[in-house]
């Protein structure tokens, strides 16, 4: 069956109401004043439902249009449709610009879009991390104002992107960073950041190995060589000095071994190659593990040691890394401070940033040794680490395992009022979970 177009139907109404209106005028005989009337109904009509399509338009909440027939009916379908086309359109390209950030998340490299003016359109978590950069808060600003590096605004400045430059990272002065300019389309540049800290400290790393390595050995392997000179080729030794022939020999060779580990440890740690922003550490469990453990080395030391946990705090980072400097810290604190001391350690939240903290009541540090305490095989009493059994590593492991984490080891302290060795985690690698379990005092 025809059906006629809602158009066709409107003009052919139209055209039927306004035969009624000029013939009630004319049996009327008030033409102009049935016509003016007639008019100004159907101008009102249309008034309202012009009032209705604004209503619907700019302040109804539903998706369906309003009811209607003819010719609006038409126009309400026609915006509808239009609607949800658009609707469609706008959600694929949602979906596009969440798998776009989802891969640009997964970039090995911080990766900063700027447009052809220089200012900030995008970054990715990493360089949120590793530049500092605070998305959205720094969107439309200029790069170069926020990261004022010399030697980056020049490389901007050249436009010529053929070769990637090193620069030290603006958060971290212990890493350099290499970067690399992508121009794309419509003037824009994607800055791609890689940490090349690893690349540059190979060298160093082998030099150190070397002299230090060779120096710390060759107290133990004298003491052992001079025992083994002393044991006659033929006979028997008297047993006095057999039993500490024998003891002075294990100690030593128990030394050496210790200093082989924490070397691997530590070559580990700044040869490591694995991303440090993108597992969740349970720190809390963690650090329950270590007390076991600081219970067991205190067992002879008699300290009181308290533990203040915040079992919901958890950090970004590698476990095994943050395992040894927090142990690191905590048997550093057990062997250094006189028996029956006290020892606070604190794992909490500070602002928005995690904080790892050890206080003792000890001897206290010197202010002239507070800056190399972080050198390998610094010691501040040669005798008393050796004694102990420290390897003058311990704090060097830390500070390279919280480099890795772009934090830093805090120290203060003073003669005779004990020390306090800390760390902050970023904002951005602290997490905050929703388990509920108890701390740990003692």
């Amino acid at each position: 069956m025809f059906k006629p177009h809602p158009w066709l139907r409107s003009i052919l109404k139209f055209i039927v109401y306004t035969i009624m209106i000029c013939s009630l005028g004319y049996y009327l005989q008030q033409v102009l004043v049935v016509s003016l009337i007639g008019t100004l109904i159907l101008l009102g009509w249309s008034y309202i439902r012009l009032y209705r399509l604004d209503y619907w338009l700019w302040h109804s909440k539903k998706m369906s249009p309003p009811m209607s027939r003819g010719v609006w009916a038409h126009i309400y379908e026609g915006i509808y449709n239009s609607n949800l086309k658009n609707r469609k359109k706008r959600k694929t390209l949602g979906e596009i610009v969440r798998r776009f950030r989802q891969g640009s998340e997964a970039l090995p490299d911080a990766a900063v879009v700027v447009d052809k003016t220089g200012h900030i359109t995008w970054c990715n978590r990493l360089a949120r991390i590793e530049l500092g950069l605070r998305f959205p808060n720094d969107m439309g600003k200029l790069l170069t104002d926020i990261l004022t590096d010399p030697k980056l605004k020049a490389f901007y400045d050249a436009k010529r992107f053929e070769h990637p430059i090193e620069i030290t990272s603006p958060i971290n002065s212990n890493k350099v960073l290499e970067f690399r300019g992508v121009p794309y389309e419509d003037g824009h540049l994607m800055l791609l950041v890689r940490d090349v800290t690893r690349l540059t400290q190979i060298e160093n790393m082998r030099k150190d190995f070397v002299a230090n390595v060779s120096h710390e050995l060759k107290t133990p392997l004298t003491v052992i060589n001079g025992y083994l000179e002393m044991l006659p080729e033929e006979g028997e030794m008297p047993a006095p000095m057999m039993k500490k022939a024998i003891s002075e020999m294990r100690s030593q060779s128990l030394r050496m071994q210790s200093l082989i580990e924490e070397l691997l440890v530590l070559s580990r740690i700044e040869a490591s190659t694995e991303r440090a922003f993108d597992k969740l550490v349970n720190v809390p469990q963690m650090l329950w593990q270590i007390q076991v453990e600081a219970d067991a080395l205190n067992r002879e030391r008699g300290h009181k040691i308290f533990f203040d946990i915040s079992p919901i705090l958890y950090v970004y980072g590698i476990e095994t890394e943050l395992r040894s400097a927090f142990s690191n810290l905590i048997f550093n604190a057990i062997n250094y401070t006189p028996n029956g001391g006290v020892i606070e350690l604190k794992w909490s939240l500070e602002g928005a940033r995690a904080t790892f903290s050890v206080k003792d009541n000890g001897d206290g540090i010197s202010a002239e040794h507070i800056d190399r305490l972080t050198e390998r095989f610094y010691r501040v009493d040669k005798a008393r680490s050796r004694k102990t059994g420290g390897s003058g590593l311990g704090l060097s492991i830390v500070k390279h395992v919280l480099s890795h984490h772009n934090s830093k080891l805090l120290i203060s302290s003073s003669v005779g009022r004990g020390a306090l060795f800390s760390c902050h985690f970023s904002e951005e690698l602290t997490y905050l979970s929703d388990e509920s379990k108890t701390s740990s005092f003692r």
